[in-house]
């Protein structure tokens, strides 16, 4: 294998709602001397995608339900806020200890239905992107238009892990390529037929670019270099277990 590159891209300008996303992070890495190639892989944090689909929400302008006052003034939350993340959930699966784990109406489970008040300018929320996967695709297209090279495209959030501490990103958006490698009846060097080896790519691929991009040194832009990701059209919504197979919804 080719060595594995992650570069960052430094140079974006703030983003504000109505930005071609495409055109700006293609712009950024040729000025930085980090121009994209064929079979790059771009990961683009959810936050800038969605200031640029303009997914902010003024807290000033939310009306927070009865329920939302009671569960703020129980755990000292701001009660506007709660009442987004509620807006935002197609389910509460747990509420506990002052924390709201929620399903979204992307199917993904995450903490507070991944409404984030972190790089949000003050008095605002950021809700996650309607359709990150064709946020994904979009920036992708503009991309292939503008290079005539098209790479894989993942959107990326931060999210907990059940039995383990610590936060990583994930994939909750991706275009040009499948989000899993499946190894299914494949044989490793002993000989053994693998049954169930499906590994997640594009959730793998997304943690990795966050080791340049940091929660705290506005790097929303990386790109992922000398890894073959598995060719496909599959968006990150095959990332998410089927609620059969779910043993602990």
């Amino acid at each position: 294998m080719p060595p594995l590159e992650i570069v960052p891209v430094e140079s974006l300008p703030e983003i504000r709602d109505g930005d071609d996303l495409g055109a700006l992070i293609a712009d950024a890495a040729s000025a930085e001397g980090k121009p994209l190639r064929t079979g790059d892989c771009l990961v683009v944090t959810q936050k800038i995608i969605s200031k640029a689909e303009g997914r902010l929400v003024r807290l000033e302008e939310v009306v927070p339900s009865p329920f939302a006052l009671a569960y703020a003034a129980r755990y000292d939350k701001d009660a506007r806020q709660v009442e987004v993340v509620l807006r935002e959930s197609a389910r509460i699966v747990r509420m506990d200890h002052g924390v709201l784990i929620s399903e979204t109406r992307h199917g993904v489970v995450c903490a507070n239905a991944g409404v984030d008040a972190s790089n949000a300018a003050e008095g605002r929320v950021a809700l996650l992107p309607l359709d990150p996967d064709a946020s994904a695709q979009r920036v992708r297209e503009v991309l292939g238009q503008r290079l005539g090279r098209w790479p894989a495209v993942i959107i990326s959030d931060t999210f907990g892990r059940p039995w383990r501490e610590g936060i990583v990103n994930v994939a909750i958006g991706v275009a040009g390529m499948s989000p899993l490698r499946d190894y299914t009846g494949q044989y490793d060097p002993q000989g053994y037929e693998l049954r169930v080896s499906v590994i997640a790519v594009a959730d793998e691929l997304a943690s990795a670019a966050e080791l340049v991009m940091g929660k705290l040194d506005a790097v929303p832009v990386a790109v992922v270099r000398g890894y073959a990701y598995p060719a496909g059209s599959g968006g990150a919504r095959g990332l998410v277990r089927d609620a059969a197979r779910d043993m602990f919804r």
